[in-house]
């Protein structure tokens, strides 16, 4: 059988609500997704105040998810580029 590693627990506070994450990571690292997390949620509500949550968090991950397909996008396009 493999090694299993121990998972880390992690207690993080996003949008005023406290949640344990548990997984592989540091908890350094989980803590400064959830920092992302919490700031963007904050910046959208901001920006869209009359969203309830399940909006606000759905809106949040689009916004994440199109930050992290374009940084893919831009990374393969550099690497064309060396090739």
């Amino acid at each position: 059988m493999g090694e299993e590693r121990e998972k880390n627990r992690t207690n993080v506070t996003i949008y005023n609500q406290p949640y344990t994450i548990v997984g592989d990571e540091s908890s350094e690292h989980i803590q400064e997704v959830a920092t992302l997390i919490d700031k963007k949620m904050k910046e959208l509500k901001h920006h869209n105040p009359y969203l309830d949550s399940t909006k606000l968090a759905v809106l949040t991950a689009v916004n994440i998810g199109n930050d992290y397909l374009s940084i893919l996008k831009k990374l393969e396009d550099e690497k064309k580029d060396e090739d």
